[in-house]
């Protein structure tokens, strides 16, 4: 096995699973970059790393940042699998998990996930999140992204809608990240195929939907005024203090493995305001005030701070230590109506 190869599960539905979101990270990467004309490097490097030297699969990422169009965009594919570990109650995760920042404070952020997960009994149930994440709220384009969720199921429209309020609440702020929220947990028909469609329905309504959303913020738009990157600013450091704080995803797969922490903190923008960051640890209930003000004392002492790969990875190790030393703290995270098989299986100690 060379230092690039990774297994990949002997799961049927496993392997269906990954072409699915290796199909879906082609199709995103594509649309970005074709929403990106003026970018001297618009195409997507790709970055990838091994579980286990690759004995239990890994990913790859397609990543880019600081460019014209986009201030930070990583579209991750992983497949990890435990096929030789009998003990493992885990057979399988497979995922998307993508997040685009523009450049662009008029142009929305946003956020994807689509993932299986298969235990060793069988059992398997899809995630599927889609969230758009503006710092400047356009009624009409949160009311499309959401028609677009609803047109693939309007049964399921609902459920997923409210599910993803109340992830993406944030009590110590009083409001939530995000405009347009759509989560599903836990969820199987009992018919894979159909689900198979279902999620590739959803991942290919958010890549079309977004990338017309993200054309037509760009195009012809002014130069941001100070006013505007400054909301911008505000608004990344929101995203950050979430993503670190309280999204159970972020902190599950920093504690299962440290293999690949820059990855994983892929999501968080290109900078943020480390002094507004420090202010709400005063907001939090304890422990969660030390882990704010860990992250904020790591950042540079710069304004706007910049978080590089460096700095994400001690970010990375600073969210891991604070739930090893205060593991009654992953109660204060945010859940949908269901607690992920592979969160429940890491997280907390047995």
């Amino acid at each position: 096995m060379t230092s690039t190869d990774r297994t990949t599960p002997q799961s049927p539905r496993a392997t269906r699973a990954l072409e699915l979101v290796e199909s879906l990270q082609a199709q995103l990467a594509a649309r970005l970059v074709a929403a990106a004309p003026n970018d001297d490097e618009p195409d997507f490097k790709p970055i990838s790393w091994l579980r286990d030297e690759g004995t239990h699969g890994g990913g790859t990422r397609l990543a880019t940042a600081d460019t014209p169009t986009f201030n930070r965009a990583s579209v991750n594919v992983s497949c990890v699998h435990y096929d030789d570990l009998p003990e493992k109650r885990l057979a399988s995760a497979t995922a998307i998990s993508t997040i685009v920042h523009p450049a662009h404070p008029r142009a929305s952020s946003m956020h994807m996930h689509i993932s299986w997960t298969e235990l060793k009994d069988g059992q398997g149930t899809w995630r599927i999140m889609a969230d758009l994440n503006p710092s400047h709220p356009d009624e009409t384009q949160t009311s499309r992204f959401l028609s677009a969720l609803r047109d693939v199921n309007a049964e399921l429209f609902d459920e997923g809608n409210a599910q993803g309020d109340r992830y993406f609440d944030i009590p110590a702020l009083e409001r939530t990240r995000g405009v347009a929220h759509f989560y599903l947990e836990g969820y199987s028909s009992g018919d894979f195929d159909a689900d198979l469609r279902l999620a590739r329905a959803y991942g290919e309504a958010v890549i079309t939907t977004y990338g017309a959303l993200l054309e037509e913020s760009l195009k012809d738009a002014p130069a941001p005024t100070d006013d505007e990157r400054r909301r911008q600013l505000d608004y990344h450091t929101l995203y950050l203090f979430q993503v670190l704080t309280l999204d159970r995803g972020t902190t599950s797969g920093l504690l299962v493995h440290d293999q690949n922490d820059v990855g994983i903190m892929g999501s968080l923008p290109a900078a943020v305001d480390r002094e507004l960051l420090r202010s709400w640890a005063s907001r939090v209930p304890a422990p969660q005030h030390e882990l704010v003000e860990a992250l904020a004392d790591a950042l540079p002492d710069a304004h706007p701070a910049p978080v590089d790969n460096a700095t994400r990875a001690q970010l990375a190790n600073i969210v891991r230590a604070h739930y090893q030393r205060h593991p009654e703290a992953l109660d204060l995270q945010a859940s949908g109506n269901t607690l992920p098989p592979t969160v429940d299986n890491h997280l907390k100690p047995r």
